[in-house]
């Protein structure tokens, strides 16, 4: 978003290509921002504004890049949309929602509640129309369709294509969690109380699952003890060698979502290294001198459940004061790392023995740029830095095309 923005503030007329139905990406699902702990909606919103006032930008939303072919300044991008079968006729009347019979799993939500199979994506989507997920719906159900005055439900919308000449691209893909199910010895989907960080951030937020409680899965109790486990997947030959960078800020911001529900609540940090980078170091400072965290330097080597009471028993050593200790808590949460999503890139994307987007060659002489998550990982305040540094760039190749009577599109 903040590419498309700057580069369209600057002149260039921007096609802003989202595979979901919504804008906002993952960061529409925090609960809060660190170090500031405040919630993403306000930066988000100010973002949409700028986007729907500049008439510089087309948003393609349920659309890929299916194909890139031609060089700096005069590409060719093949755009797939998904068709999303509600219309610009949609008012957000919600009677289709209250006829629908069909439920699917929340993806906003990760998954961790249900929806209709037509739905509004989350409260402040945009595009702000409902969507359909077809291949929910019962056999011959037009029940949405019945249901709403505007006829601006369409169960017959096709698969589009559209062709595009652009000077250059900025590849934004972003990241997914890592699946902690991979993680064996810690237990996530073993054990009904061991949760994700991402999933944390759901359950924290108002509009999340829980209303904006963090309870235990098993019986929805409010947990007396909590644990945190660093590095679920990171630094790990096994799983993703590289430091994700964000975790440790993550699960000090999350000790704050635990301390203001619970106080009295019991909080462990189980850590490698203890990493906040940049300007991150004051934000450890204060979480930890105010919380009443206990940090232990240590890697856990298993996580186990009680099954009479649900309870996650952790196995870990403790290395600054050389021992092996055995704990149980009432809810983990697993620090898992961020993964980049580059899969179905053209080749001319290169890739580091990560799977990041290399800039470092990439960019040479392709008019192709990486930003954000997908070039390496970050937190919010960084991706945005980055992507105004990346919309730069590709003005450069466009303002060239230019002068060569290319259209000006990034």
């Amino acid at each position: 978003m903040t590419a498309a923005i700057e580069a369209a503030e600057a002149g260039c007329e921007v096609v802003l290509v989202e595979k979901s139905a919504y804008l906002g990406g993952r960061v529409a699902r925090f609960h809060q921002y660190f170090p500031k702990l405040c919630p993403p909606a306000c930066g988000v919103e100010i973002n949409l504004k700028r986007l729907k006032n500049n008439r510089q930008v087309t948003i393609l939303t349920q659309a890929e890049l299916e194909s890139l072919s031609g060089g700096p300044g005069d590409y060719e991008a093949v755009i797939k949309l998904a068709p999303r079968y509600v219309t610009d006729a949609c008012t957000l009347c919600d009677e289709c929602v209250k006829g629908c019979p069909a439920d699917v799993a929340d993806e906003f939500n990760y998954n961790l509640s249900k929806t209709k199979a037509i739905h509004l994506p989350h409260a402040m989507a945009y595009p702000a129309k409902y969507v359909v997920e077809r291949s929910a719906c019962p056999e011959a159900c037009h029940a949405c369709v019945d249901a709403c005055a505007y006829r601006a439900i369409d169960l017959t919308q096709k698969a589009e294509k559209k062709t595009l000449r652009v000077a250059s691209v900025i590849v934004a893909t972003g990241w997914a969690p890592y699946d902690a199910s991979k993680i064996e010895n810690l237990g996530f989907g073993r054990c009904s109380n061991v949760v994700t960080n991402v999933m944390v951030e759901r359950f924290a937020a108002a509009n999340g699952p829980t209303g904006g409680k963090i309870l235990r899965p098993s019986d929805g109790k409010e947990p007396r003890s909590v644990a945190f486990v660093q590095c679920a997947g990171s630094r790990d030959q096994n799983h993703l060698p590289y430091c994700s960078a964000v975790c440790c800020s993550a699960s000090l911001k999350h000790a704050t979502y635990i301390r203001k529900l619970y106080p009295e609540a019991e909080i462990t940090i189980f850590y490698i290294d203890l990493r906040t980078p940049g300007n991150l170091q004051n934000f450890y400072t204060k979480v930890t001198a105010e919380n009443k965290i206990e940090l232990i330097k240590g890697k856990v080597g298993k996580v186990e459940e009680d099954p009479a009471t649900k309870e996650v028993v952790v196995t870990a050593e403790d290395v600054l004061h050389e021992t092996k200790i055995k704990r149980n808590y009432d809810l983990v949460v697993l620090a898992t790392g961020m993964v980049p999503q580059t899969a179905g890139l053209p080749a001319v994307v290169d890739l580091d023995e990560f799977g990041f987007v290399n800039n470092v060659n990439t960019h040479v002489n392709t008019g192709v740029y990486g930003t954000g998550c997908v070039k390496r990982p970050a937190e919010v305040s960084g991706t945005i830095r980055d992507a105004t540094g990346a919309a730069l760039k590709a003005l450069q190749i466009t303002v060239g095309a230019e002068h060569l009577g290319v259209e000006q599109h990034g």
